[in-house]
């Protein structure tokens, strides 16, 4: 019996995101992608994902959903056999009015979105997440907006809130015993390298892999390279 791989998507994803490594990873893991149906918050997620998760599993996250391994590998150690971090982030809101800046933002991000509609908004936000060097690509385009767009407005606040309350992760990170890979995109500008250089410099003994011409869809951008950082991260 394969081993099974975990698969956690970030804000607005779903297994579409995943699908180049479900396919290319399946020769030697039973993969399977969780979601969070609409769990509000970081913990309310990770509670859902274990709620339905082997006993034993490797767990890669993406962006939120690196967020939400972090959680459950903060509830359950014992349970996670490698853990990978795509680009995410491990901290929480630095002050009271940073965490304000952010609600104010997370509202107009909101109204914006009752008024246009999700799918405009997703086919504007799709050209934000992926890197410049990319906006030519019409079909990686679609399919990311197309992704943005299954979701509801009710999964959206969710998620966003989910965000705005997330913990911080600064003491977990050099308690991580277990192999660990994190990846950055080079053009991420959500959660850049430099945040990921600070993650891996905090978890004992983990690989940071840095993906050229990448933003922050890497699994979607740099299928195959992510699909070869993770397999030497699986075979660990």
């Amino acid at each position: 019996m394969k081993p099974d791989l975990l698969l956690l998507p970030g804000m607005l994803s779903d297994a579409a995101f995943w699908s180049a490594q479900s396919d290319a990873l399946g020769d030697i893991r039973a993969v399977r992608v969780a979601q969070y149906g609409l769990a509000d918050s970081i913990v309310a997620m990770a509670d859902v994902v274990l709620r339905d998760a082997p006993d034993v599993f490797d767990l890669a996250g993406h962006s939120m959903g690196g967020r939400v391994a972090q959680q459950i590998y903060r509830l359950a150690p014992g349970r996670v056999r490698r853990l990978a971090l795509l680009a995410t982030d491990f901290r929480g809101p630095s002050d009271a009015a940073a965490r304000d800046a952010e609600a104010a933002r997370r509202d107009a991000m909101l109204a914006i979105v009752a008024l246009i509609g999700i799918e405009a908004w997703a086919a504007e936000w799709a050209r934000e997440m992926v890197a410049p060097e990319l906006h030519g690509d019409t079909a990686l385009l679609s399919a990311v907006a197309a992704m943005i767009a299954r979701h509801s407005t009710e999964q959206l606040a969710a998620h966003t809130l989910a965000g705005l309350t997330r913990p911080d992760f600064s003491d977990l990170l050099p308690r991580i015993s277990c192999p660990t890979l994190i990846c950055a995109g080079s053009k991420d500008r959500l959660r850049t390298v430099d945040t990921h250089r600070a993650m891996a410099a905090l978890v004992p003994h983990a690989r940071l892999v840095v993906l050229e011409r990448c933003g922050h869809m890497v699994a979607m951008e740099r299928p195959g390279d992510v699909t070869a950082a993770m397999r030497a991260w699986l075979s660990d």
